[in-house]
């Protein structure tokens, strides 16, 4: 049943002009985005006053956290472009059904990599790219990240979740109390209470969890379109949760090989020692910080997408994809310039040692210039993933993080050595462009011209 009131949400979704829509669900992605970032470089920051291991450290385990980031947001965004399809539809129920199996699933995961990374902890370190000398600081780090792992997986679940109704600036809320809470107990743990990159994990740990009831506690207050209760997670089948994880796949396909690729590229880089993986750790955070506003802006498309194309609101469609697209892009361009002109100072802020400077800064500088081919590759990937186009979505996701990158970077590091690792992505992103730009142009020639009559007027 559609919502009462004289501005229902699905009034804000299907007739606030789209330009202004995106824009005002793209805000709360962005500060959310923002600030976790900014904790995530600061955290950086403090750990590498311990030397280039514990540096390392902080990028081997970013890997492993790569892979719970992977199962939230498969259930997240599984469920989550489902729920907002069915609301889309005015099927209230439907959502709050997959809402409810979607946190309980992410939940569930979340403990069974709690299990399995404690069951093997010892090889898991070396697994995910520890050099002997890094091993002993990411064992530390990474044991309070595996206490963790279920409100972490969850909490990226529930966020999806409040993004695809529309409700972002709720997200934001739960997301940015975690991240400056995070910022306030790092060095009161690291460095007041001398836990050093112990207490680096355990104000990770703790951030995450009060993040946790935070956003549960939007569900269970109704201050949500859907609700997520047991009695609704009991109405499960086989067919809703394959449903889920399917729609969710390329969302787990990507974060899996960004994770896969994060430990194959430490690995490589430990050939070159310790300051190699420190550089291109501090690389990659960077550069996320970096363009996470044009990120932040795709995120602010996602429930247009899904919500309008559930109610067949085609145009909109049109036009938010367009409008993404273009805004992004003038982002991309403005980070760009200023990654490169400014990328020694950047990269020394986080370790001020010569030889990680140098590998960083022209890794830093030749990923800025590939990222202005990410805005479209970006767009398209969430568009086919939240109008529910599986196949193209999942085949989307592989392209830029694992079917190209990964043969160019072993290619690349046998010919060109460290040179090849620091090329190897900016190609992967390159080259992804022109592969990605005929599925949307095969979308929207298939997409019907007319929308639907409003039938919910």
């Amino acid at each position: 049943m559609k919502a009462q009131g004289p501005f229902s949400q699905y009034d804000k979704m299907t007739r606030t002009p789209v330009p202004r829509l995106i824009l005002t669900l793209s805000v709360p992605a962005i500060i959310s985005m923002v600030v976790t970032n900014v904790y995530n470089l600061v955290d950086t920051a403090f750990v590498g006053r311990f030397g280039n291991s514990a540096s390392g450290a902080v990028g081997v385990v970013f890997g492993f956290m790569a892979v719970i980031q992977a199962f939230g947001f498969m259930f997240g965004q599984g469920a989550g472009s489902i729920l907002a399809r069915a609301l889309g539809a005015q099927d209230r129920q439907k959502a709050s059904v997959h809402a409810s199996v979607g946190f309980f699933a992410s939940f569930g995961f979340g403990l069974l990599i709690m299990a399995f990374g404690f069951l093997f902890l010892d090889d898991m370190v070396f697994w995910l790219g520890s050099t002997p000398t890094i091993a002993p600081f990411a064992k530390t780090y990474i044991t309070y990240i595996l206490i963790a792992a279920p409100f972490m997986s969850s909490s990226l679940t529930m966020n999806n979740f409040l993004r695809y109704e529309g409700k972002a600036a709720l997200g934001m809320i739960g997301l940015m109390t975690g991240a400056v809470l995070n910022m306030i107990g790092d060095p009161i743990l690291m460095f007041g209470l001398d836990m050093k990159i112990a207490g680096a994990g355990l104000s990770t740990a703790v951030s995450q969890f009060v993040s946790w009831l935070i956003l549960l506690g939007m569900f269970l207050r109704g201050k949500t379109e859907s609700k997520i209760t047991l009695r609704n997670a009991a109405r499960v089948t086989p067919a809703i949760l394959g449903n889920i994880m399917a729609t969710g796949f390329p969302s787990l396909l990507r974060q899996g090989l960004n994770s896969f690729t994060t430990v194959l590229l430490n690995a490589q880089c430990a050939v070159y020692g310790d300051a190699a993986v420190a550089a291109m750790s501090i690389v990659s955070r960077v550069v996320f910080f970096a363009f996470s506003v044009a990120l932040g802006v795709g995120q602010g498309f996602q429930p247009v997408s899904a919500f309008n194309y559930g109610a067949k609101k085609f145009a909109r469609l049109r036009k938010g994809y367009w409008f993404t697209v273009l805004v992004a892009e003038a982002i991309i361009v403005v980070g760009c310039g200023l990654l490169v002109a400014l990328a020694p100072r950047l990269v020394a802020l986080f370790r001020d040692d010569a030889r990680v400077v140098q590998i960083g800064t022209r890794a830093l500088r030749l990923q800025a210039l590939a990222h202005l081919a990410l805005p479209a590759c970006m767009t398209t990937e969430m568009l086919f993933q939240s109008t529910g186009k599986r196949l193209g979505a999942t085949l989307l996701s592989s392209l830029r993080s694992g079917l190209l990158f990964i043969p160019i970077l072993l290619v690349l590091a046998h010919l060109r050595g460290l040179a090849g690792i620091q090329e190897a992505q900016p190609l992967a992103l390159v080259l992804s462009l022109p592969l990605t730009l005929p599925f949307a142009a095969g979308f929207f020639h298939r997409l019907p011209s007319e929308d639907a009559p409003d039938e919910y007027r």
